[in-house]
């Protein structure tokens, strides 16, 4: 089967968060199984272009209608770890993708339609023709809406499937992205069984169109799903989703253990498994030299994602000093958001802490250190107030670091309460705690503090609980495969 993947994202060479890993590890999969995937990006000026092989020219003169005139574009070819991957590269004065970072722009709407129009007219002049179209998040809702209204007769019957990340992130915008992609009929597609917001009276919505147009939709986990469709995680789209059920589900992400494997991992100093988990103290006491922090017995709690509402910051700031009262240290390394007050907060923290020497935070994100703490760290705390699937959990139990997590999304399905529940012995992997207070995490984590301290061996065994389990990208691909064969014979 050939595939093409259109998305903002792609690990490691344009990420931002888990989308990026979710590209890279499913196409990776795919191509395992013998299908060719190839993956089409916009060409950022920030891009990670170490990590992109043989990047050349691969169409000189793609020329884009926008508005009343026509942009000129190059597109560029690159292998990225093994991916094949193709950059559109806009040449106009808007200067669509030659900025600093990639989202957080008041034209991001026009933007991400821009590089939707771009990716179909690309397929077009290059004679592509793939069974499947898989668009990612809100920034790709508009190419189904384009392939179906405008591409049709041109690319043929193209299949497309819809993967919502996050539905937090909608990308609502006013109809003159309507007459920049010459969609026009404002009337028309603004109604409420097309691209308008059920709930911003006039407003355009992209992922709305991705849902309405797309042959089938998925989110990233099943727990997800059913929160999307009868609760409010759906932010405004539960009733669209309702409607459209017979074509919406959820599959569980995976973690590609090519990249994110203690066994092999290159940026760790001590590499190590299951039968040799011992040596994973070495990266402990490499990452304590890395953030200068002081030689103890105690365990460490890591912190790493987003400092953004949605992870819950609150409940980090309280385990960080609930973590230091108890004796323990912790480590955070957070990446901050644009216009995003939570940021001073937590850059005042670092300077308060400064010369602590119990507790790090980086307010960055940087790739390759994130393995060591994984590596290094004996507790990951992930308290969202909503997590769609929660990756950083996955790949944290891959390295022997037990997750403490709050019950939302898809940690429902992946991280099972060492104390309570139904699942047997072997398959329980951390700490679960429901609610959004100081006292809900504090449970979780005196219940793991103790075990740490008291009880050595029952923590061991946990750690390779959480190692042992499965959460690669073969049962997920084997999804998505079903989905792919369902909608190219519907």
């Amino acid at each position: 089967m050939f595939i093409v993947m259109v998305a903002p994202e792609c690990a490691p060479v344009a990420k931002a968060g888990g989308l990026g890993d979710v590209v890279f590890g499913l196409s990776h999969e795919l191509e395992i199984r013998g299908h060719a995937v190839e993956i089409v990006l916009p060409k950022y000026a920030g891009m990670r272009y170490e990590d992109v092989w043989d990047l050349q020219p691969s169409h000189h003169d793609l020329w884009v209608p926008w508005y009343d005139g026509t942009v000129h574009c190059t597109v560029w070819f690159g292998y990225v770890h093994g991916r094949k991957c193709f950059f559109i590269e806009p040449h106009s004065q808007d200067n669509f993708f030659g900025r600093e970072r990639m989202y957080g722009y008041d034209d991001d709407a026009l933007r991400y339609a821009f590089f939707c129009k771009a990716a179909l007219e690309y397929l077009a002049a290059s004679g592509k023709r793939p069974e499947v179209v898989h668009c990612h998040d809100w920034h790709t809702g508009l190419l189904p809406v384009l392939l179906y209204e405008q591409y049709a007769q041109v690319l043929g019957d193209q299949r497309v499937c819809y993967t919502i990340h996050n539905f937090c992130h909608q990308g609502l915008t006013s109809p003159e992205v309507l007459w920049a992609t010459r969609l026009g009929r404002v009337d028309h597609f603004l109604a409420q069984d097309r691209l308008g917001d059920d709930t911003h009276h006039g407003a355009v919505n992209p992922m709305k169109g991705g849902v309405v147009y797309a042959n089938f939709v998925t989110t990233v986990s099943d727990t997800h799903a059913a929160e999307a469709r009868y609760g409010d995680s759906a932010c405004g789209l539960g009733h669209t989703l309702h409607r459209y059920q017979d074509k919406f589900g959820g599959v569980l992400n995976g973690v590609d253990y090519d990249v994110w494997n203690p066994e092999t991992d290159p940026y760790i100093p001590a590499p190590y498994s299951a039968s040799t988990i011992e040596r994973k103290y070495l990266n402990k006491e490499a990452l304590r030299e890395r953030f200068m922090l002081r030689k103890s017995w105690s365990p460490l709690v890591a912190y790493v994602g987003r400092v953004d509402e949605q992870k819950g910051m609150h409940l980090v700031h309280h385990a960080l000093f609930r973590t230091l009262a108890a004796g323990g240290q912790f480590v955070l390394m957070g990446q901050e958001q644009k216009h995003n007050g939570i940021n001073g907060h937590f850059q005042h923290l670092k300077d308060h802490l400064n010369n602590n020497p119990d507790s790090h935070l980086e307010l960055s994100y940087q790739e390759e250190l994130a393995h060591l703490v994984l590596a290094g760290a004996d507790l990951l705390v992930v308290p969202s107030l909503f997590e769609p699937c929660g990756l950083i959990p996955l790949m944290a139990m891959r390295y022997g670091t037990v997750p403490v997590v709050r019950a939302t999304g898809g940690m429902r399905d992946t991280v099972f309460d060492r104390d309570h529940g139904e699942h047997a012995d072997d398959r329980r992997n951390g700490y679960v705690f429901q609610h959004t207070d100081n006292q809900a995490i504090d449970s979780a984590l005196q219940r793991a503090f103790g075990l740490w301290t008291d009880y050595p061996e029952d923590f061991r065994s946990l750690m390779l609980n959480g190692m042992r389990a499965d959460h690669s990208w073969h049962r997920p691909a084997d999804h998505y495969l079903d989905i792919y064969e369902h909608i190219r014979h519907k």
